[in-house]
């Protein structure tokens, strides 16, 4: 593909790099990823995805648009492996968390009848036994129907693999040609400041371990503050610390002690063996939302930041509105993860 035939060059090939890169590219955009490092080689390139809901109350803009996203994600996923052929790992499981006492109960029967509604009757939050085999510890758990999970790294090579297939370069180095995407991970994030001077964002370690336990199909656990995924290629995954302040970009003992507490909740998990520690550095937007859109006195450039715990989550969302902007100027971004309050480019940013 000849560079001046380009007419988006994404930087980025991480979860939001590349769903917005396969968005565009399947409304006949011409497009190439640029990422010195690779595919998938930051904090997309993880172990656990668990694709899980916000809580069904005090609902806003970020709550709807993650519910969009998650209703889409079958299907957007399903057409990602068809295109190349990869494996995403995804699946709509669902999700246990344990009810610890009386309040916690009614608590969870005001949400499940706020479910009802804001859930749009696609997906349910309700009071279950628990599993004998599978539970968090206690007799009854919530169990909600829109939770899923995939792999993160393999959905990155899936999308990788379709974006190729459609004859999308992803290239180490490259210039800007066309239309432009940033989407940078947490190191593009902290280096673009507000309109004080403030980093729009920063970094948060996490660190997650994936063992060889065998329960593909069960729900995802969420225990004692802690992810338990069960991927469909027969291994689990649990994650993860959120450290602000970090020494180190590798695992270190905090993957211990995360370790140590799952298998505490989970006695399943005690004698699984370890197959993989995994770190990353995960870029979290001052507001906590993604930072979608329009780069303030930059024409032609454009920001998808900032996914941090849900980044994968609401990615095919993402991709499509920020497609939808790209190509045809249709702004269908929340309020709440715009870019107005950076600063212009031209101002030093």
């Amino acid at each position: 593909m000849a560079s001046d035939a380009i007419d988006v060059t994404v930087r980025g090939a991480g979860a939001f790099g590349l769903a917005c890169a396969w968005a565009l590219t399947r409304r006949g955009t011409r497009v190439r990823v640029v990422d010195p490092h690779g595919v998938g080689t930051g904090a997309s390139g993880g172990v656990v995805g668990a694709l899980a809901p916000h809580v069904p109350e005090q609902w806003n803009d970020k709550k709807a648009f993650q519910l969009d996203s998650l209703l889409m994600s079958e299907r957007w996923w399903a057409e990602v492996a068809e295109a190349g052929g990869g494996d995403p790992g995804y699946a709509r499981t669902g999700r246990l968390q344990p009810i610890l006492d009386a309040a916690a109960r009614d608590l969870a029967e005001v949400r499940a009848n706020q479910a009802k509604t804001l859930w749009r009757g696609q997906a349910t939050w309700q009071i279950v036994s628990a599993p004998s085999d599978w539970g968090p510890g206690t007799p009854n758990v919530i169990h909600d129907t829109l939770s899923a999970l995939l792999h993160p790294a393999r959905a990155c090579d899936a999308l990788a693999r379709a974006l190729r297939t459609r004859g999308v370069a992803i290239v180490p180095d490259a210039s800007d040609t066309g239309l432009v995407l940033h989407a940078t991970g947490w190191a593009g994030l902290a280096a673009l400041r507000d309109e004080k001077g403030r980093a729009a964002g920063n970094g948060v370690k996490g660190q997650a371990a994936l063992l060889a336990l065998d329960r593909r199909g069960a729900p995802q656990l969420y225990v004692d503050s802690l992810h338990i995924v069960p991927h469909l290629d027969g291994t689990t995954a649990i994650g993860s610390t959120s450290e602000r302040d970090f020494e180190t970009e590798e695992p270190d003992s905090q993957l211990d002690v995360l370790l140590t507490r799952a298998r505490a909740a989970l006695p399943a998990l005690a004698d699984a063996p370890v197959l993989q520690r995994w770190a990353g550095i995960r870029p979290r937007a001052r507001s906590r939302a993604p930072m979608l859109g329009a780069w303030p006195g930059r024409a032609g450039h454009f920001i998808a930041n900032g996914g941090f715990k849900i980044g994968f989550g609401v990615a095919p969302k993402v991709a499509e509105v920020m497609a939808a902007l790209m190509l045809d100027g249709r702004d269908d971004i929340p309020a709440a993860f715009g870019t107005d309050g950076l600063a212009p480019f031209d101002a030093g940013v």
